[in-house]
């Protein structure tokens, strides 16, 4: 089994940010990549620790935070991958 993680990031103005909107947005992205032979698995928010940033003498200009990511995961069966190679 192989593999492909892809960040998700949706992009929204102030008139169009709506569940829609952004459910429109992910669709479209799997749509994309389901139709190149992967295969949706899930979304999965991976949790990550950004480390402050210190300036000289050791004072902290900006303070260490948590953020998360979204990433879109999809498969494909290895033996997929080279049947559709061969045409």
């Amino acid at each position: 089994m192989e593999y492909k993680v892809i960040p998700f990031v949706a992009t929204a103005q102030q008139q169009n940010m709506s569940a829609k909107n952004i459910a429109e947005q992910l669709d479209n992205l799997i749509k994309i990549h389901t139709n190149a032979g992967w295969e949706y698995v899930r979304l999965e928010s991976v949790s990550t620790y950004i480390r402050p940033v210190e300036g000289c003498f050791g004072n902290t200009v900006k303070p260490g935070y948590m953020t998360s990511y979204q990433m879109v995961v999809f498969s494909k069966k290895e033996n997929e991958k080279f049947i559709n190679s061969s045409y």
